[in-house]
Order: C-alpha cells, then structure tokens, then sequence
C-alpha cells in the first residue's frame, strides 16, 4: 500500500489572465479550506504582459501560502510547469489552467484517488466545452496518435488537471511541449495511472492560448518521447533499422527496374517522378531523425551544465534557497 499523501503543491501556469485569477483563487481556496491537507499554490507567471502579475502580488501578500514565480518573458506552458515543480515541497503535485475551465472541486476526487494507491490520477474533460473543429477535434486525434504510440492509453493527455505523487516527478528535465506526457514518462518508470471524468466550463474571459499550430508541435514531441523511451538506450537499433530498410527497398526497386529492362527494355533513368518520389522520401526521414538528433543535443547540453528552460524575474513567498 503506497503512502496517504499529507500535503499538497498546486501548480498553475499564468500567461496573460488578469481576469481569471482573483475568482481562481478565491474557488480554490475554497476547496483547500475544506480539506485536511498541508498546501502551497504555486502561481508561475509566464511572461504576462497585461496585470497579472500585479494581481498574483497582491493574492501573495494575503496569503503567505500563496507562492509566485515570475519568468523575464514567455517561455511556455512546459518551462512554466517544469520550475512549479522545482520550487514545489507537497507530497502530491497538482497541475491546474488558470482560466478557470478546469473545477477546483474535482480535486477531492483526484486525491482519494491519488490515496487509492495510484501514482497519477489524470483528468478526462469527457464533456468538454471548446470549439468542436479548431480543438475538440485535433485532440481526439492526438489523443489516439498518443495513446497508440507510447501504449498509455488515455482519452485527455491535454487536460492539465493531474494529480502525481511528487516522487514520480523528480529527475525529468521537460522541453517543448513534452509536460502532457509526462503520464507516459511516469508509467514508463513504473507509475501506475488512472483516468477520471472532471468538470470543463467554457471560458469566460480572455482568450485561448492554444491554436491548431500547436498540435504540430505536439506531434514532432512525440517523436521524441517515443524515441527516448523506446530507443534511447540503444538508438542504433532504430537508426540500423531504418537503414536497412531503405538499403533493401534500394536493392528491390534496382531488381524491379533491371526486370522492367531486360523484358520491357524500359530506360533505368527514364523516370524522373520515381528519382523524385526516392529523393523526397530519403529527405524526410533524414529530416526526422536529424530532429531527434537535435533533441538529444539539446537535452545533453542543459543536462550537462546544469542549465534551466527558463529564467525567473521574481519571486515572491519563496525562499529561493
């Protein structure tokens, strides 16, 4: 039986939501109040340039438990999550939006489920209250992309509202868009997972940060998740693997023309699409495994001096000790 969780880190990344954060306090200071718990919330401001930051100082200054991170400028949602999670001390991590679409009062059910004995309890906005064609329908399909490559199959990997046992969070260095799979990195290593049904309210005020652009940056991370969890290891594996079947696809087309020679007497070079076609083919695989190539450059030069994805301006109720 794993451990009952005592204290609790509230995460929410801010980008951009004066309007959103007096009322998202006040609905989750509420639900905390109620429950019998240790807690910080730890309200990371991503580069806000309107008043949100003015307005986090102010909740600070009333709440001491309430903590706050100011970035220099806009570093995104993953950067924003990965240094809530460095400052965070709470036996259970809660990530949470801070435009008030996802329901502080889930999170009751989210932690007796977190004491059941799960290591992450991940939410499912089943009735979810977006635009059907620019973001219900691109997260189905990346949902099922997701599911199916890293065999974790959730129905919302892009519900931030999660609940994980802090120690299923330690030791991950996040990038890109890489904080919606940390289900799959944390059941990769051992973590068992359940997904529950919560509440989804449609935004009232300011606009969405998230576009269709952002789900082609989703699904190039995901190349790299499947790449470090699967193949980091022994990466010649997939390298040799991809090199032998476009040395044997080489060899059988070859074959294939020197047949269409012999008995057709059809010109080996006479084709330009087919050289074309090869070309274009060649290139884009290149062009992914070079990306994967990057990723790991990039994770092995923060990773080896130690540096962050983001720079703080400020903080306020944090020892910076």
């Amino acid at each position: 039986m794993k451990k009952t969780i005592s204290s609790l880190s509230i995460i929410i990344p801010v980008y951009n939501e004066e309007d959103n954060l007096l009322l998202l306090h006040e609905n989750l200071m509420a639900v905390l109040i109620s429950l019998n718990y240790e807690y910080e919330i730890i309200y990371v401001d991503d580069g806000s340039n309107d008043n949100s930051f003015s307005i986090l100082g102010q909740i600070a200054q009333q709440n001491v438990k309430a903590k706050v991170i100011k970035f220099t400028r806009n570093h995104g949602q993953t950067s924003a999550i990965a240094a809530g999670i460095n400052y965070s001390v709470g036996d259970a991590v809660i990530f949470m939006d801070a435009d008030l679409q996802n329901d502080p009062t889930d999170i009751p059910m989210l932690l007796a489920k977190l004491n059941e004995g799960y290591d992450v309890v991940s939410g499912w906005r089943k009735d979810r209250q977006d635009t059907w064609l620019t973001r219900i329908l691109p997260s189905k399909m990346a949902n099922w992309l997701i599911s199916n490559i890293t065999k974790v199959h959730l129905h919302d990997y892009g519900c931030t509202l999660k609940v994980y046992r802090n120690k299923v969070l330690k030791g991950y260095k996040l990038y890109g868009e890489m904080h919606r799979f940390l289900p799959a990195y944390a059941v990769n290593v051992g973590a068992s997972i359940v997904e529950v049904p919560v509440k989804h309210h449609p935004r009232k005020f300011g606009k969405s940060k998230y576009g269709l652009g952002r789900t082609v940056k989703v699904l190039l991370d995901l190349f790299t998740v499947k790449f470090l969890n699967s193949y980091s290891q022994n990466p010649i594996y997939v390298f040799g693997s991809v090199g032998i079947i476009l040395m044997l696809g080489g060899i059988l087309l070859i074959l294939a023309l020197l047949v269409e020679k012999i008995l057709y007497g059809h010109s080996l070079t006479g084709n330009p699409l087919l050289l074309m076609s090869v070309m274009l083919t060649i290139l884009g695989v290149q062009s992914i495994f070079l990306g994967l190539i990057g990723e790991l450059l990039v994770r092995t030069y923060h990773e080896s001096q130690d540096k962050l994805t983001y720079h703080i301006n400020q903080l306020l109720n944090i020892n910076e000790d």
